[in-house]
């Protein structure tokens, strides 16, 4: 499978694949894909994804990385049974800014979790996708696809928020692989 840059690259499949919740923006100005590979079935991976997000679980990063943030910043080491029942309708939080939230749109156990937000003329959707690894029966692909309309500077959006995209990706990629090395 195609591990792309740091290890977060979507294969051609993936780029072409029609996932849940592309039609909530029918015409994007920009897509990111994104996929990695997790040493654990979906339904060992979907409880952290589920509570993924600001003032829930956070955004998981490897403990070198975490380490330079404060305590209190740190995303969670454990399964909170408290995030596990998020449902369509619910609203979360997001980094994009002080008022910055997501609304869940589809919730699929242990497959597909979508989201969608408008910020001013931008709307967005984002899906995180878990299917079993081809040729490994305790493995997960997990492909992300961010979703963007509205854009008004294409080719700053492409690059800078590609960029960090890529590593916020990478990084979680690598936290969720610490946490299931680490689970019992």
């Amino acid at each position: 499978m195609h591990a792309g840059f740091l290890g977060v690259g979507a294969t051609p499949e993936e780029v072409r694949a029609v996932l849940p919740g592309d039609g909530l923006v029918p015409v994007p100005d920009v897509v990111m894909d994104r996929g990695f590979g997790l040493p654990a079935p979906p339904d060992a991976v979907w409880p952290w994804i589920v509570q993924l997000g600001k003032e829930r679980s956070g955004w998981y990063l490897p403990g070198w990385a975490e380490a330079l943030i404060p305590a209190r910043r740190r995303a969670l080491r454990t399964i909170d049974p408290a995030l596990q029942d998020l449902s369509a309708g619910d609203v979360i939080a997001d980094w994009g800014g002080p008022n910055a939230s997501f609304e869940i749109v589809e919730v699929d156990p242990p497959r597909a979790l979508v989201h969608r937000s408008q910020r001013g003329a931008l709307t967005i959707s984002w899906a995180i996708v878990l299917r079993p690894s081809s040729g490994a029966a305790t493995g997960t692909r997990v492909h992300l696809r961010l979703r963007l309309a509205g854009v008004r500077r294409r080719r700053l959006v492409e690059l800078g928020g590609g960029l960090f995209d890529l590593l916020t990706i990478a990084g979680l990629a690598a936290g969720l692989r610490e946490r299931l090395g680490t689970r019992g």
